[in-house]
């Protein structure tokens, strides 16, 4: 189907190539071989209502961070024109479109550091027909300051991996998905540790902030978020994956 632009029902009715479509092939099998991911090959990838341009911009969306766009979802009920919601590290965009899908009304941030991952995410925005305001910036800090304490929700897939988790992952990942969107550094728990300070500020009183974890940093995550009501919830695997915390009255703090 990525060679031959033909859709499957097509292939199977007719599976004969032209020399064309067979050199097209042959040079995605070399990469595939190569170690280069199948979703990069193809150009695509389905996340929740939306499907999303990918390649090597940004990371390649995982299953468990489809996850927490579901946990987030069910957690907000009902979003609209007055609930602001914030994607920290927008990458794609995945997160942030899949929200602006289910809740049309509410305006949507997504953030990032990469001017590159920020243009995949507008491309993929256009593509999809959602309106993203998509700023660049570290973390929070190119949100409007009119924001600061209003925001509904914020969601995260942030870096998390160490150094040393960097230098055993596979080369499949290690060679071609963007090292800055994986590694947060010696510890791997140094982006999550700025996140739940910062975060803190932005968001209203009951505000929500969901994010992915790594699946050892449970205990690690909930006392870097000890100011909110905070809990750790388990991916479909059964493994620790996701902090969602929750900000109380000011006095908590």
């Amino acid at each position: 189907m990525a060679a031959t632009g033909r859709t499957r029902a097509a292939l199977l009715a007719g599976p004969a190539l032209t020399p064309e479509e067979q050199s097209r092939l042959d040079a995605l099998l070399a990469r595939r071989l190569a170690g280069e991911p199948l979703q990069y090959l193809e150009g695509r990838a389905p996340f929740g209502p939306v499907e999303l341009r990918v390649d090597r911009r940004a990371l390649i969306p995982r299953p468990e961070t489809e996850q927490l766009w579901e946990l987030a979802v069910g957690l907000l009920g009902e979003a609209g024109p007055g609930t602001p919601l914030v994607d920290v590290g927008t990458g794609s965009g995945a997160l942030a479109l899949a929200l602006k899908a289910a809740f049309p009304t509410a305006p949507v941030y997504g953030t990032d550091v990469s001017p590159a991952a920020l243009q995949l995410a507008g491309e993929n925005a256009a593509t999809a027909g959602l309106e993203l305001t998509l700023l660049e910036g570290d973390l929070l800090n190119p949100l409007p300051a009119a924001l600061r304490g209003r925001v509904e929700m914020i969601v995260s897939n942030p870096p998390y991996v160490s150094e040393a988790e960097w230098a055993a992952l596979a080369d499949e990942i290690r060679l071609h998905e963007p090292r800055e969107a994986l590694v947060a550094g010696p510890e791997g728990t140094e982006v999550l540790a700025r996140l739940a300070d910062a975060a803190y500020w932005w968001l209203g009183v009951g505000g929500w902030l969901v994010c992915e974890i790594g699946e050892t940093q449970g205990a690690a995550a909930l006392g870097l978020f000890a100011a909110y009501e905070r809990e750790v919830r388990l991916d479909l695997a059964g493994r620790p994956r996701f902090l969602v915390a929750r900000r109380g009255a000011p006095c908590c703090r």
